[in-house]
């Protein structure tokens, strides 16, 4: 007893394990300063996209099928790696069992073109969010780190990754605990109790950070949404099993259409890129502009009741979208999913008149949203703490389990980890590869 206390002591005052520590602690607080400075960029690309359309609505037309061939052709020739969320890059990182094929996905080259491209696609008018590509900021950072401090086995293993893409969620939307559940969820299935104060370390230091430049800020506004226990029942039903249904469809054309590209795109990636920003320019002109770009602007307008959106919307976004990953460029689906959800409870209130719609925009988006990344847990927390509501606690949950049992139907995997699959060193066409998920995904 007393020689592991003395042990313990030793360790806790060694140089070594304070370098360690200090460089870790370093590590999660860049992840929340450059979260922080994509935050503020994206929207500065995203609202001036905005402008350049008000003054010549036009101009996508030219601007996003140029733009987008732009990002294909830098990406593939100066950031291989760096293409689509970031997300199915952390996952095939997890089950990478050599340091060395990690390095190609996970690297400060990667950090680099991921913000760089995800701006200009941005520019372009994309419909892409910096979440996913925050997750990836955040544990090629954490992960570069290891080289300079000889971090304890479960650091390396799986504790540097997991909480960097914590971080990279917490810092992203300035929602410390769904940044945690997601690297559980989503990123870790096989999560271990070793690596909980890592990624709680990570992702208390990068939500610090956030909060002492940008304030604690609400990422889409208050929301004062509330629904009557007894009258719950058909708003769940419908938000749940209509946003499982267009989320998982939305999951499955993502997972099957990437797979079938997938040759074309190796050929020719800058033409396909090209062929996806012109028809996200022709969806954005149907919509009158409300497409491009993140969406959330348009999800904040519904949530706060400050404007409204056509019924069409919702179609028209998760076309834009889908596009925009079709592409190749570098670019999450997290603000667009959200974004979808929310048209989609808009939708929803047209028919359901007697429930509020504010009600029924937050509860699609938790339901659209699990039946895209099937992650219920994260969804229903990730709006709550988005939309700074807790009235809604019981229907959200109901509506996320309802949702991702739907979704699982139409897609029976998780689109991140069916993504993984083409990051893995390993994978051969036609084989099943387990992924740090613990799933078998086939190929379809």
């Amino acid at each position: 007893m007393h020689l592991r206390i003395y042990k313990a002591g030793r360790t806790l005052l060694s140089p070594g394990a304070w370098k360690t520590r200090i460089i870790f602690w370093s590590g999660a607080v860049a992840v929340g300063l450059l979260a922080t400075g994509f935050a503020v960029t994206t929207e500065f690309a995203n609202d001036s996209f905005r402008a350049l359309i008000q003054q010549w609505p036009y101009a996508p037309l030219i601007v996003c099928p140029a733009g987008l061939a732009l990002v294909a052709y830098l990406t593939r020739r100066f950031f291989p790696g760096a293409q689509g969320s970031g997300i199915p890059q952390a996952i095939a990182a997890l089950n990478m069992p050599e340091h060395s094929a990690r390095k190609k996905i996970l690297s400060m080259r990667i950090v680099f073109g991921k913000i760089l491209l995800t701006l200009v696609g941005l520019f372009s008018g994309a419909s892409i969010g910096r979440e996913g590509p925050t997750v990836h900021i955040g544990a090629s950072v954490m992960f570069f780190l290891g080289r300079f401090a000889k971090f304890p086995m479960h650091y390396m293993d799986r504790g540097l990754i997991l909480a960097g893409g914590a971080a990279g969620i917490a810092a992203a939307f300035n929602t410390p605990l769904a940044g945690i559940l997601f690297a559980i969820e989503e990123l870790g299935r096989s999560y271990e109790a070793r690596t909980s104060g890592t990624l709680l370390t990570a992702v208390f230091l990068a939500g610090i950070t956030v909060v002492a430049i940008q304030g604690n800020y609400v990422y889409f506004g208050t929301s004062n949404a509330t629904l009557i226990l007894s009258d719950s029942l058909q708003p769940i039903l419908v938000c749940g099993i209509l946003g499982g249904l267009l989320g998982g469809l939305f999951s499955q054309s993502i997972v099957w259409s990437t797979r079938r590209l997938a040759p074309f795109a190796r050929r020719r990636p800058v033409f396909l890129a090209t062929l996806c920003g012109a028809s996200i320019a022709v969806t954005g002109l149907l919509s009158g502009g409300l497409t491009f770009g993140t969406g959330y602007n348009e999800a904040e307008m519904i949530i706060t009741g400050s404007g409204e959106l056509p019924v069409y919307y919702t179609f028209l976004k998760m076309l834009a979208t889908l596009g925009s990953y079709l592409s190749g460029i570098p670019g999450g689906i997290f603000s667009p999913s959200l974004a979808t959800g929310a048209g989609l409870g808009a939708m929803i209130s047209e028919f359901l008149t007697a429930v509020p719609a504010g009600t029924l925009v937050i509860l699609a988006m938790v339901g659209y949203f699990t039946g895209v990344v099937q992650t219920p847990i994260t969804a229903l927390v990730i709006v709550m703490e988005m939309t700074d509501n807790t009235d809604l606690v019981l229907p959200l949950m109901a509506t996320a389990f309802l949702a991702y049992i739907t979704s699982r139907i139409i897609c029976p995997y998780s689109i991140y980890s069916a993504l993984a699959e083409s990051f893995l060193p390993q994978n051969n066409p036609g084989s099943s590869t387990e992924t740090a998920t613990g799933e078998n995904i086939k190929p379809t």
